[in-house]
């Protein structure tokens, strides 16, 4: 009986020491849980592998029609031109002329540098001859100012602008003396509208911002991130008008001038709905579009946005806005031209405009002419122009 009583003892013993053996060796195993992090530590990487091709040219010439070269030292234009030349990039339209003497000096700083790269653009002038500190001394405010517009639009031409560029500030930002914000279709520009249709040359106009920047600043939108970050892009609440009521506004404006080129930047600031656009292209035949800084929102849809470029291709232009390097190029380059997969839209590692990668649409090569430089050539006359002097048309 002893000897029984030893045996169950050591057996015991045993298996306590298997029962914290086995114990320890689970606890070893377990990893940590993760820690919470905030949102902008997130730094995901993709495992995907799939075919990539990292362009760094435009398979055929290509204009880009947003650019902002207004504020570069020469060297620094002198590098835009570098990067045009390796990205066969042939002509870029610069946004940035003033209205006035302004125009002439940047004008002659583009063309004289590089000629037959640059077309310029002379932006709306609201000023005038008053007093930029004081908005109610403001031309935009005295009768008559839209022929005055109107007139300065021709001087402009007459010194080589090849079209007319409105930001969103007409609509967000500019207000009347009592600060109430001028709608888009005040009459009072009619007559710049219908001077640009006389003088052949097109307009180019952003009139919103992506519709997320016109929701609440909430977990529900997919810009949140972005508007944390940059809390004065946003237009919800206060008294700014909804977004459907500035591009309405705009559309507005484009069918009481059907003789007028309308160029409506950022896919005309509906990229997320194309389905929509398609619609407003049915309807306004002098509207068209260019894609500057919205491959991103083009990207994510890849079926529809392919249907899209090839039922309009005679209606969309190439533009990337900024002055881009080459590291934001090639993804212009594997959107329009690849079937590449799931791959980053910008070169930062955080992205700037959603949390997405985005997909090549693979197009083919008769609507890549149209949308990289045909159609530009077709629409604005001093592109054709510069074109035509490099021999990239007849």
């Amino acid at each position: 009986m002893c000897r029984a009583l030893c045996q169950l003892v050591v057996f015991g013993c045993s298996l306590v020491m298997l029962a914290g053996f086995a114990t320890t060796a689970v606890a070893d195993d377990d990893p940590e849980p993760p820690r919470r992090i905030y949102l902008d530590e997130f730094r995901p990487q993709s495992e995907l592998k799939t075919p990539e091709h990292l362009l760094r040219k435009a398979k055929f010439p290509c204009v880009n029609v947003h650019t902002h070269p207004g504020r570069l030292s020469d060297e620094e234009i002198d590098e835009m031109v570098r990067v045009m030349d390796e990205a066969n990039i042939a002509v870029s339209v610069s946004l940035d002329g003033r209205a006035g003497p302004r125009f002439a000096n940047h004008y002659q700083k583009l063309r004289q540098r590089h000629p037959n790269r640059f077309v310029v653009f002379v932006r709306m002038d609201y000023i005038g001859n008053g007093d930029a500190d004081d908005s109610s001394t403001w031309d935009v405010h005295q009768p008559g100012f839209g022929r005055r517009m109107a007139d300065r639009l021709s001087d402009a031409v007459k010194q080589g602008a090849g079209g007319l560029k409105l930001l969103k500030d007409l609509g967000l930002y500019l207000r009347d003396p009592e600060g109430n914000l001028i709608r888009p279709d005040d009459p009072r520009f009619d007559p710049v509208w219908q001077r640009a249709g006389e003088l052949g040359i097109p307009v180019l106009w952003h009139v919103a911002d992506p519709v997320a920047f016109f929701r609440p600043t909430n977990e529900r939108n997919e810009r949140w991130e972005e508007l944390y970050r940059h809390p004065e892009w946003s237009f919800h609440g206060k008294d700014f008008p909804s977004h459907q009521e500035l591009i309405d506004a705009r559309n507005r404006v484009i069918a009481r001038h059907p003789q007028t080129t309308f160029i409506c930047a950022h896919m005309a600031d509906v990229p997320e709905d194309l389905a929509k656009l398609g619609s407003y292209l049915d309807r306004y035949p002098n509207m068209n579009v260019e894609i500057a800084a919205r491959v991103a929102e083009l990207g994510r849809q890849p079926y529809t946005a392919r249907k899209f470029f090839l039922k309009y291709a005679d209606r969309i232009l190439f533009g990337t806005d900024g002055v881009p390097p080459m590291s934001e190029l090639i993804p212009h380059w594997r959107f329009l031209e690849t079937w590449d997969e799931y791959f980053p839209y910008e070169d930062n590692p955080f992205p700037p405009q959603g949390f997405w990668n985005i997909y090549g649409i693979g197009l083919p090569d008769d609507v890549l002419r149209k949308v990289y430089h045909e159609n530009a050539a077709r629409l604005i006359p001093a592109v054709r122009e510069a074109l035509q002097q490099q021999g990239v048309i007849d």
